[in-house]
């Protein structure tokens, strides 16, 4: 299904509440399968990423339990163990399920099939496979070599001391899937880096969050070289998060339409990398404001600057490259022209993201230099055009606020925010209610 945004030709005040962050859930629903104990989340994001990795859980045997808008989820945690020997699951595609899913599968004795859609078979996997089988795990790839579909057979017995060298060039979810999944295994597990990528901000997080599920920490004894002891993880109530990575759709729609936003339960302490794209966002001459609620809470403002006197910037989005689409979506109204590096890895994500941005904005009219590892967007007016968005949720999201001053934009295949922002465009056409031509 298309979707045509609606021009507005005033400033948008928003006052939004978004979906549970797609990082943290995911990173949760494991810690919680991994605990001893019964863990209760809140807050989960509700999209087809997590209803794979919910369903891989149940395939595994694992006891899980949902309210009906599936945003409370109740998962029996085995200490690590997965219930069945053997099974299929299915991580459709979902790349965060599937490299955490693969590395938990990799450190149980078990025989276990693994695949995924289309889509995913030909996202990055060969560096999380090489490490898992350096670790002793048996990985037999069933057609193309290094990715689904593929039968795991799991490391058997306890190891007290390992190492394992890992690229995280491509993702830097490869290093979160081992630091998670190494307590159930090693006694100690040194990981050394071996690539140049400094990607370090969901890395962080994932260690925070060991920490908040029990595990005594992970100690990184120089730049590229991690230790994780052993520790259990422990059930636990756990509150997830506002997605950091949608709410930034909503601050961009303020700052190109001259506007606010507001966010509801943002938090200055976020755990998300993507908080650092508000920093871009000032530097593009918007101002951020934490207000207080009067119980204790805040929350984050968003005031732009009118329209026309936005800024250009020159940063690398390494750490937080999912931004990079939301950031070229409102570069051409910039003043000066935004260079983007950093992000040669997101070629490999639901689509060679870089060239995707590059190309629907020349087809905008948008004079746009795409390299290998960066891009850079002139300023200019763009013309309405039916945007391809390759079945990647994030092309979808991010173009329509450039829609949002470009008269007769449209969003092809729209449907594919359901990974994990389903009812985005509804909360756009809430938004825009009244206020469009």
């Amino acid at each position: 299904m298309d979707y045509k945004v609606a021009f507005v030709d005033e400033p948008l005040h928003i006052d939004v509440e978004v979906p549970g962050s797609k990082s943290i859930t995911n990173r949760a629903l494991l810690m919680a399968a991994m605990a001893e104990g019964e863990s209760v989340l809140e807050g989960v994001l509700s999209s087809d990423d997590s209803v794979y990795f919910l369903q891989a859980l149940r395939d595994l045997g694992f006891d899980v339990a949902q309210d009906k808008d599936g945003k409370r989820v109740a998962i029996q945690g085995r200490q690590g163990r997965i219930p069945r020997g053997q099974a299929e699951v299915f991580v459709g595609s979902a790349g965060t399920a599937a490299r955490f899913l693969t590395a938990f599968l990799a450190m149980n004795p078990g025989v276990y099939r693994v695949n995924a859609t289309e889509q995913m078979k030909k996202r990055p996997m060969a560096e999380l496979l090489h490490a898992l089988r350096q670790l002793g795990a048996e990985i037999t790839c069933l057609e193309e070599e290094d990715t689904f579909p593929l039968v795991i057979r799991g490391i058997g017995e306890d190891i007290g001391r390992g190492s394992v060298s890992l690229n995280i060039d491509r993702s830097s979810q490869f290093l979160s899937a081992l630091l998670m999944v190494a307590p159930l295994r090693f006694g100690e597990l040194e990981i050394m880096l071996t690539g140049i990528r400094e990607a370090r901000a969901y890395v962080e997080m994932t260690e925070q969050m060991m920490v908040q599920f029990g595990h005594p920490g992970v100690e990184r004894l120089s730049g590229n070289v991690y230790a994780v002891p052993q520790g259990r993880y422990h059930g636990r109530h756990y509150q997830i998060e506002p997605d950091v990575s949608a709410a930034c759709y909503f601050y961009a729609m303020a700052a190109v339409t001259g506007g606010s936003a507001v966010v509801h339960r943002m938090r200055r302490d976020s755990l998300q990398g993507d908080m650092r794209y508000l920093d871009i966002l000032e530097e593009m001459g918007c101002q951020l404001h934490w207000e207080s609620q009067g119980d204790g809470r805040e929350q984050l403002r968003l005031v732009a600057p009118p329209v026309g006197s936005l800024k250009g910037f020159d940063e690398s989005f390494s750490d937080f490259s999912d931004q990079t689409l939301t950031a070229a979506a409102i570069a051409p109204f910039a003043n000066a022209p935004v260079t983007i590096t950093g992000i040669g890895h997101i070629r490999g994500q639901e689509s060679d993201r870089i060239h995707v941005i590059a190309t629907q904005l020349q087809r905008m009219g948008i004079t746009c230099r795409e390299r290998e590892e960066s891009l850079t967007i002139m300023p200019g007016q763009p013309k309405g055009i039916r945007v391809d968005t390759f079945d990647d949720h994030r092309v979808a999201m991010a173009f329509a606020v450039t829609g949002l001053r470009v008269r007769d934009m449209v969003i092809g295949d729209c449907e594919c925010c359901k990974k994990t922002f389903p009812e985005y465009f509804q909360v756009l056409d809430r938004i825009l209610a009244g206020k469009c031509e």
